[in-house]
């Protein structure tokens, strides 16, 4: 193994990006390092680009969705060995709040996040808590693998954690990128019915009836909420995922959603929407939750839909780039080049 590799560099004072010949890292106790195989580009890479999300290191490598190979084991690890194909874990506990100092690492209160706190896999190689990874079935596609964290793993969170979705529950999907595709897809799997998309894009949404969608409409719509109403014979929708989270998708999502029903906040920005006046808020009864994030276990599960055929991830690798080409690949997702579900880059 050579001393050095390629890794994409964020610089938080200049917010600029680099790529750089950087020491290959060294597994310490409880860590494994692992060969990159392939690596999501994802929105929030590029709100740390822009400053929407705060830097939490001066330098840190990006990529939080990575998929590969077991390249050397760590001090102590037990029941991996190198060549295990795996998917890397988003996040890892602190070790230090009062909730993992009684065990409680799930809940952890302080999680530290892959590629904000600490460096990523846009690289040749990343390290990782041998605890948090997950064993890649033989028949799942490692490029179908590295999206599971987080791409999938996040929507899934949503649906059956946040959103806590129903069999028969009707479902609204405000956005149907690379979260708000998998949360379609999701909502058909646990019995959600209808499920219906709203988007901008006509190429999006038929996309989305390609993908299992029963209805696609446009945002635009001024009769949006007439139509969702009579799909859903009249109440409107039981959960709605705002898969965008700009003020103008949370708040027409809020309003499509049923008395007694849930809002599921998933996109961020750094818009301010509003839920009205507090009495017609409380006579409703509407609920508003936000989600991040996702179990560790989640992943398992998902691979486990993937190499059983429950869950088609086929169409959601919409491009590949080499880690040589990180600016053109970050530069197309920012644009929407393509519609893109999800591109990787293969170091």
């Amino acid at each position: 193994m050579a001393a050095t590799m390629r890794a994409e560099r964020f610089y938080a004072d200049t917010k600029t990006v680099a790529l750089e010949d950087v020491p290959v890292p060294e597994p310490g106790p409880g860590e494994v390092l692992v060969k990159v195989a392939f690596c999501g580009i994802c929105h929030s890479d590029l709100s740390l680009i822009n400053g929407t999300f705060p830097a939490q290191a001066p330098v840190v490598t990006q990529g939080h969705e990575a998929s590969g190979t077991i390249a050397k084991l760590g001090p102590g690890v037990t029941g991996w060995a190198e060549g295990d194909r795996v998917v890397v874990a988003a996040g890892r506990p602190c070790q230090q709040c009062p909730n993992c100092r009684r065990g409680d690492v799930v809940n952890c209160l302080q999680v530290q996040l892959m590629a904000f706190a600490y460096d990523g896999a846009w690289a040749d190689y990343t390290l990782a808590q041998a605890a948090g990874l997950t064993r890649v079935p033989d028949n799942v596609p490692l490029e179908q693998a590295a999206i599971l964290a987080d791409a999938v793993s996040t929507p899934f969170g949503a649906v059956v954690r946040t959103g806590r979705v129903a069999v028969g529950e009707s479902v609204g999907v405000w956005g149907a990128g690379g979260v708000g595709t998998h949360i379609l897809q999701l909502a058909r799997l646990v019995g959600a019915a209808p499920v219906v998309v709203v988007d901008i894009n006509p190429a999006v949404l038929d996309r989305a009836r390609e993908l299992g969608a029963d209805y696609a409409f446009d945002s635009r719509d001024e009769h949006l909420k007439d139509k969702i109403a009579e799909v859903t014979g009249g109440r409107k929708l039981d959960v709605a995922f705002d898969a965008v989270g700009l003020k103008a998708t949370f708040e027409q999502a809020l309003d499509c959603v049923a008395n007694g029903g849930r809002l599921v906040g998933v996109g961020m920005s750094a818009q301010s929407p509003t839920i009205g006046p507090t009495s017609m808020f409380g006579l409703t009864r509407k609920q508003v939750l936000g989600h991040l994030g996702y179990q560790n276990v989640d992943i398992e599960t998902l691979a486990r839909l993937v190499s059983y055929g429950r869950l088609d991830l086929s169409r959601s690798i919409s491009e590949v780039i080499a880690l040589e080409d990180i600016r053109l690949g970050i530069d197309k997702l920012a644009r929407g080049e393509g519609n893109p579900i999800r591109i990787l880059v293969q170091p």
